[in-house]
């Protein structure tokens, strides 16, 4: 695989070097795809995350959230009953980790697993201090009013 190289972009922003480190650390780990997932963007603030995770219980999940990242790592517990020999083993039994790097404000509003389907929900919630606001010029709002024509035409006639 080629290696970006973002040394001509962090020589000319400053303030970005998380964003590159972030575009170098997903290149570098692209190479493990186990286990599958998708991204979904459900509105313009809620997202989902599906990991298909056959044979996984609840139990053998984890799911952390933390700062700006999401961290779901699965463990099988051996399980004690008695397997006959197997001829050939095409379904993953293995434990993972799978990381997702998160904007700010965004959390994990749901998790539910399902036929195979680990289902995470997340919410952007920004802050109310954070949101945009109008400023009044000068200390005063300014106030645009409609009036009805009909309206403008029976207070003449009252004035009148």
């Amino acid at each position: 695989m080629e290696r970006i190289d973002f040394t001509p972009y962090r020589r000319s922003t400053v303030g970005f070097d998380h964003l590159f480190d972030l575009l170098e650390s997903s290149v570098r780990n692209s190479g493990d795809n186990y286990p599958p997932f998708n991204i979904e963007k459900r509105g313009d603030d809620e997202f989902r995350i599906t990991l298909a995770l056959a044979g996984f219980r609840p139990a053998d999940i984890d799911i952390t959230a933390q700062q700006n990242l999401l961290t779901v790592t699965g463990r099988k517990q051996e399980e004690n009953a008695e397997q006959g020999e197997m001829l050939h083993v095409g379904i993953a039994n293995r434990g993972f980790e799978r990381r997702f790097e998160l904007a700010d404000h965004v959390r994990v509003s749901n998790a539910n697993l399902a036929d195979g389907l680990l289902v995470i929900d997340l919410l952007r919630e920004v802050p109310e201090a954070m949101k945009p606001k109008k400023i009044a010029i000068n200390g005063q709002q300014s106030s645009l009013s409609i009036v009805d024509s009909s309206e403008s035409e029976d207070s003449d006639r009252d004035a009148a």
